[in-house]
């Protein structure tokens, strides 16, 4: 079981996707999760890179792409280049099926790209494996 008080920023514009993970995680029994949510890119980004919040960074960042303001590709490229958040885990939970996509998310610095399952089963069981990798077994390179 995870920690007390573990934190997670989802960047999700869409409302229905937002409850639907949101659902997901408390359907898969992870414990004392609490999820901050960003509804666009510019939200993120000042949500993470306030000087004042570092101390209440988030454990994990789930990342949409298409974020109105700014997308998701530059959120992530401004994560990696933040020494306060370069080392983040951040997950880009996402529908699309470009390849560029995917390749672009690798290569600014994802380190997953899951497309979200249409089927809520099989959503539930991907959140849980995001979650108890991310939150449990991953050892991050910096203390909480």
């Amino acid at each position: 079981m995870m920690a007390l008080g573990q934190k997670i920023l989802l960047v999700e514009d869409n409302d229905d996707d937002f409850d639907l993970t949101v659902r997901a995680f408390n359907k898969a029994g992870l414990g004392d999760v609490q999820i901050d949510r960003a509804r666009d890119g510019g939200e993120a980004i000042s949500h993470l890179m306030n000087p004042e919040q570092f101390h209440l960074l988030p454990q994990l960042i789930l990342l949409d792409l298409n974020l109105p303001k700014v997308n998701g590709h530059e959120v992530l490229r401004q994560i990696r280049a933040n020494p306060k958040t370069r080392y983040l885990p951040v997950v880009v939970l996402t529908t699309s099926r470009e390849r560029e996509d995917l390749i672009r998310s690798y290569d600014l610095g994802a380190n997953s790209y899951i497309r979200k399952p249409v089927d809520f089963v099989e959503f539930i069981k991907a959140v849980q494996t995001v979650g108890t990798y991310w939150l449990t077994l991953n050892e991050p390179p910096i203390p909480r």
